[in-house]
């Protein structure tokens, strides 16, 4: 038994140092930390702000915006020299506002009566207020 066990170790010791052989060897070598992060697509503070008045700076470029611009009495170079004075923060923020809110929204004076409206409606059907009298109180 005995030789049994050290042959079976010996064929496999002998199959581990066979497979040994062909692995290949590591090296390490010293690598800046701007290599890495464009590797894995960080962007650094710096160039992330830049990007975003970039992005800001290129709205006040549009026809339309130019035009929204002048009705208000704002020239462009104006909202220029603002972008310019703005804050990383800031920028940040107005660069999300951008690219998140909806294409055409706004103050709507339509949408607000109407809210009212069913508020006073809903209020009026509960019994809270009295002021259609065309409803009639669930109370």
């Amino acid at each position: 038994m005995k030789n049994a066990n050290k042959r079976w170790v010996a064929t496999l010791v002998a199959i581990s140092l066979s497979y040994a052989g062909a692995l290949q060897s590591a090296q390490a070598a010293l690598v800046a930390t701007e290599q890495v992060a464009a590797e894995q697509g960080v962007v650094s503070i710096d160039a992330q702000a830049m990007q975003q008045r970039a992005h800001v700076l290129s709205y006040l470029d549009r026809p339309d915006v130019i035009a929204g611009l002048q009705e208000r009495g704002v020239e462009a170079e104006q909202a220029r020299e603002r972008v310019a004075a703005l804050t990383d923060a800031e920028v940040a923020q107005v660069a999300h506002t951008l690219d998140t809110a909806p294409a055409g929204a706004g103050p709507s004076i339509l949408g607000t009566i109407v809210f009212i409206f069913v508020v006073l409606l809903v209020t009026d059907i509960l019994g809270l207020t009295k002021i259609f009298p065309f409803t009639r109180s669930v109370r």
